[in-house]
């Protein structure tokens, strides 16, 4: 069985070597000693969300943490290419429910896109507050999900940016795809790079426009279906991310 994982800043696990001692204090540390009362003896990972991973064993439980005996420390490298959710946002939660779910299957980046057809609409302060939910629930699946690496969450897109984003992605040889229960391409046929990024772009509850299709594939996407059923906004982006990253070998 695997150890559990408990989350801490980049960089606050720099300079930790085997063979010490770490102290696991803060939110994190009261969470593992007060609520799962973890105890001397049991294994526990620590990681930075940057691709660090302490491994280690409790030593002692107390009111100022957990202090942890150093067994290794791994650095996971980046994967490549990256795997890039561009998600449609969506009434109720099925925007979250989407990027949680993806980050759980190995999605590296997301991005918000304020599609024509979305229902939610990010202004002013309620972007930054939607985002910074957004940031929580990937931070959330990354742990439950015992990732070294959380993915990260971009400013959310207008249509526009959209069109700029993928058009530069495919200029640097990445790749683009965009789901569409239309398409006749298969997703996995899909020619993928061997760096750079794949976006995969997932429309609102009413679909991508037409509009919006011409433009993305003018800039270079290729418009995919995952299969023979049409799939919520919320699950088609996880499904699809789930399907790359075994291609790539992810999941092997």
């Amino acid at each position: 069985m695997s150890a559990p994982v408990f989350v801490v800043e980049p960089g606050m696990l720099d300079g930790v070597r085997a063979g010490g001692e770490y102290l696991l204090d803060g939110t994190e540390g009261r969470h593992a000693g007060v609520v799962q009362r973890r105890g001397a003896g049991e294994r526990v990972d620590v990681v930075d969300c940057a691709g660090v991973r302490l491994v280690g064993r409790v030593r002692a439980a107390g009111p100022d943490g957990v202090r942890i005996d150093v067994e290794d420390v791994v650095v996971e490298d980046a994967p490549a290419p990256q795997l890039v959710l561009v998600q449609a946002l969506a009434k109720g939660d099925r925007d979250e429910l989407a990027i949680e779910a993806a980050t759980e299957v190995g999605v590296d980046v997301v991005v918000p896109w304020q599609a024509e057809r979305s229902v939610v609409v990010w202004r002013g302060e309620r972007a930054q507050k939607s985002r910074a939910r957004w940031i929580g629930t990937v931070r959330t699946a990354t742990k439950q999900s015992r990732r070294a690496r959380m993915p990260v969450v971009e400013q959310a897109l207008d249509d526009g940016g959209l069109v700029a984003r993928v058009g530069a992605v495919v200029a640097a040889g990445g790749a683009a795809v965009v789901l569409h229960e239309s398409a006749t391409t298969p997703l996995h046929g899909v020619d993928l790079p061997a760096d750079g990024e794949v976006l995969v772009v997932v429309g609102p509850e009413g679909g991508i426009s037409d509009r919006e299709v011409a433009a993305l594939t003018a800039a270079g996407a290729v418009v995919c279906r995952l299969g023979p059923h049409v799939l919520r906004t919320s699950t088609a982006g996880p499904v699809a991310v789930a399907m790359l990253a075994d291609r790539l070998g992810r999941w092997g």
